[in-house]
């Protein structure tokens, strides 16, 4: 939590601080993301009077997500930057005199997160079977029973 006290208690005061990121992950209903590393996080408040902040800020964030083929964690850089403008009693982010700026960095860095992260561009997944990362040798598994309508295609694969 930021102290807002002095920009608070006067309008058109501009503040500007350097904050740690304290959280240790991310947690989005798709899954719990461990933070690797974060720089400061570079905070300016302005009270634009009416009880209004404006409230910019960045911040640059390494998290671990799993790979879209093999799940294998993956050190994906986060570059988040925003520019919101707060009403001086906004519950979500604001409790008496303070910001809380995890929460604020927390619902930012969905608007930046990737759509899909792979280890490498060729990664080969996991055996829909067994679930061998292929990546790190292949399985026992036999091939798979194929749509009778795509049979002769393998046939076509087989014979080059």
């Amino acid at each position: 939590m930021t102290d807002l006290t002095d920009v608070l208690l006067n309008d058109g005061k501009t503040v500007h601080y350097e904050v740690a990121l304290a959280l240790a992950s991310f947690s989005y209903r798709f899954g719990d993301f461990k933070v690797k590393k974060s720089s400061p996080i570079s905070l300016t408040v302005e009270n634009l009077g009416e009880r209004k902040l404006l409230v910019k800020g960045e911040v640059s964030v390494e998290v671990w997500i799993p790979c879209a083929r093999c799940l294998e964690p993956v050190a994906s850089e986060l570059d988040i930057r925003f520019e919101n403008e707060l009403e001086a009693d906004d519950r979500d982010y604001i409790e008496g005199y303070s910001l809380d700026v995890d929460q604020l960095v927390h619902d930012e860095a969905l608007l930046v997160w990737p759509e899909r992260v792979l280890c490498r561009e060729d990664c080969k997944g996991l055996c829909s079977t067994c679930g061998q990362n292929l990546n790190d040798g292949s399985c026992s598994c036999g091939p798979t029973d194929l749509d009778p309508r795509m049979a002769k295609i393998l046939d076509i694969f087989k014979n080059v």
